[in-house]
C-alpha cells in the first residue's frame, strides 16, 4: 500500500499566538534590554508625557498604566526581566472590556512596540518570585514590559519636542488674538468716526478668510506664515485709519490714493492699495494654505463670533474671573491637575486656562467641532471649566467616554440644566486639603 506524502501545511499549536511583521520592533526592543536604573514610575511618566504627541489613545495609556501596577523596582535591574502575569479574567474586569477586546488590545500594545508577550508552553500566564526579602522573579510568562525601558529616552525626547511645539503654538495663537483685536478696534473706530473707506470690506473679507484658515492648522510650522499674514492685514488697516484720521474727512480721497494695502516698495514712500472687492478665496495666497483643511461652509466667521468663538456682545460682558466669581484658575488647576502640563505659566489667568483646555481636549477625545459648540453655548471659560471637570473624573465614571460625557454636559447647558457651581463644590469636597474658594 502506497503511503501518501506528508502535507507541508502547518497549523498553529493551541495556545500560541500569530506573529506579524508589526510585532517585530517590540521583539528588537526587548532584546536590547539589559537592565536600567530608572524606576517604573519614571518610565511610565515618560511614556504618558509622550503619548499625546505619538497619537496613542487614552485606552492604550490606561492599559499600560494598569500593567505597571504589577511590576516592582527589582524587576528592572540588570539580570532581571520586568514581566507581569495578571490573568485574562482580571484584565477584562479591571479594564472594563470583553475577553476578545482584551486580546485585541494586547495585540495593539505589541504592535506599538510597548510590550512583548512571553508565552508559556501551555499558553497560560503565571510567575514565581523568591521570598519577600528579595522578591526577584525566578520564572514568569505574560507581559514583558522591557521595551518601555529601552524606549524611555525616545519618550523623553518626544515629550520635550511636544512641549516646545505647544509653547510655539500658544505664542502664535496669542499673536493671532492680538491681530484680531487690533482689526476689531480699527473697524469700530471707522464706524465711530463715520469714515467711509471702500477698501475696508475687501480687507475684512481677506482677514476673515485668513482667520478661518488659521483655526484649522495645528502645526506651528504651517501656522506661523498664516499668523504673519493676519498681522500684516491688521497693520495695513491700522495704517489706513491713521492716514484717514490725520488728513481728515475732506482730504480722505487724496489720502486713499497714497495708501497701498499691501506695501512692498520703499518704506518711506506712501503707496496705493488695490484690494479687489470680489476677492476669490481659492486664488488667494493665504487660502491656498488652507484648501486641504478648510472649515465647513456653514461655519460662522471668526469676525462674526467676536474672534474668540462667541458673539462679541457676550464676550464684552465677561470678566477675567470667567463664568464663576467663586472659583479661580489656580483652584481649577488644583481640582483638575491634568490641565497643569499644558499651562505655560505657574500663575495662569483664564485665557491661559482656556488654551490649556484646548490642548487637553485632544487627550479626552473631544473634537474641535464639539469644543467650538461648547464655547459658543456657555462661553470659553465655562467650557474650560466643564472640560476640567471631565478630566478630573476616573475612567470608570464614563459610559460613553469623556467626549460623550462632555457632550452631555453641553446638551444640559442648552436645556438650562447645567450647574457647574454644584459640580465644583463636589470636586472640592473630594479633593485633599480642600480650602474655601477665594474670589479675585
Amino acid at each position: 500500500m502506497e503511503i501518501p506524502a506528508r502535507s507541508e501545511t502547518r497549523t498553529r499549536q493551541a495556545g500560541t499566538r500569530r506573529l506579524t511583521t508589526r510585532m517585530l520592533p517590540a521583539d528588537q526592543f526587548a532584546a536590547a534590554f539589559n537592565g536600567t536604573d530608572a524606576t517604573p514610575s519614571a518610565i511610565l511618566g515618560a511614556f504618558k508625557a509622550a503619548a499625546p504627541h505619538m497619537g496613542i489613545s487614552a485606552r492604550v495609556v490606561h492599559a499600560i498604566d494598569w500593567l505597571f501596577r504589577f511590576t516592582q523596582p527589582q524587576d528592572w535591574r540588570d539580570g532581571a526581566r520586568p514581566i507581569v502575569w495578571p490573568s485574562a479574567a482580571l484584565q477584562s474586569a479591571d479594564l472594563g472590556v470583553t475577553p476578545t477586546h482584551a486580546k485585541r488590545l494586547n495585540r495593539q500594545l505589541t504592535e506599538l512596540g510597548l510590550i512583548v508577550m512571553k508565552d508559556s508552553p501551555n499558553g497560560k500566564r503565571y510567575g514565581r518570585r523568591l521570598p519577600a526579602n528579595t522578591g526577584r522573579i525566578i520564572e514568569a510568562y505574560g507581559f514583558d514590559l522591557s521595551p518601555m525601558a529601552v524606549r524611555m529616552p525616545e519618550f523623553i525626547a518626544i515629550a520635550d519636542q511636544g512641549r516646545k511645539e505647544r509653547t510655539a503654538m500658544a505664542q502664535l495663537r496669542r499673536r493671532a488674538s492680538i491681530a484680531r483685536n487690533s482689526l476689531r478696534q480699527t473697524l469700530e473706530t471707522y464706524q465711530e468716526q463715520a469714515i467711509h473707506d471702500p477698501e475696508i470690506p475687501a480687507l475684512k473679507a481677506a482677514f476673515d478668510q485668513t482667520a478661518k484658515t488659521l483655526r484649522q492648522i495645528e502645526v506651528s510650522e504651517r501656522l506661523a506664515p498664516v499668523v504673519s499674514e493676519l498681522e500684516s492685514l491688521a497693520a495695513t488697516a491700522r495704517e489706513a485709519l491713521e492716514i484717514a484720521l490725520t488728513y481728515g474727512a475732506s482730504q480722505q480721497a487724496d489720502a486713499q490714493a497714497t495708501v497701498n494695502m499691501s506695501p512692498k516698495g520703499h518704506q518711506n514712500v506712501p503707496h496705493h492699495y488695490n484690494y479687489n472687492p470680489t476677492l476669490n478665496p481659492l486664488q488667494d495666497t493665504v487660502m491656498a494654505l488652507g484648501r486641504s483643511s478648510a472649515l465647513p461652509a456653514t461655519a460662522p466667521s471668526p469676525m462674526d463670533r467676536g474672534g474668540e468663538g462667541r458673539p462679541e456682545k457676550a464676550r464684552a460682558a465677561r470678566t477675567d474671573r470667567g463664568a464663576h466669581g467663586t472659583v479661580t484658575p489656580d483652584e481649577i488647576v488644583r481640582l483638575a491637575p491634568r490641565l497643569r502640563p499644558y499651562l505655560t505659566t505657574p500663575a495662569p489667568r483664564w485665557t491661559d486656562l482656556v488654551e490649556a483646555a484646548d490642548w487637553l481636549r485632544h487627550d479626552l477625545g473631544v473634537s474641535k467641532p464639539l469644543w467650538g459648540d461648547a464655547c459658543l453655548t456657555i462661553g470659553r471659560e465655562r467650557a474650560a471649566i466643564a472640560l476640567a471637570i471631565v478630566s478630573a473624573k476616573p475612567t470608570e465614571h464614563f459610559k460613553s467616554g469623556p467626549a460623550g460625557y462632555f457632550h452631555g454636559m453641553i446638551a444640559k447647558a442648552k436645556a438650562g440644566e447645567l450647574n457647574l457651581d454644584r459640580t465644583i463644590w463636589a470636586l472640592r469636597r473630594k479633593a485633599p486639603h480642600s480650602a474655601a474658594p477665594q474670589c479675585h
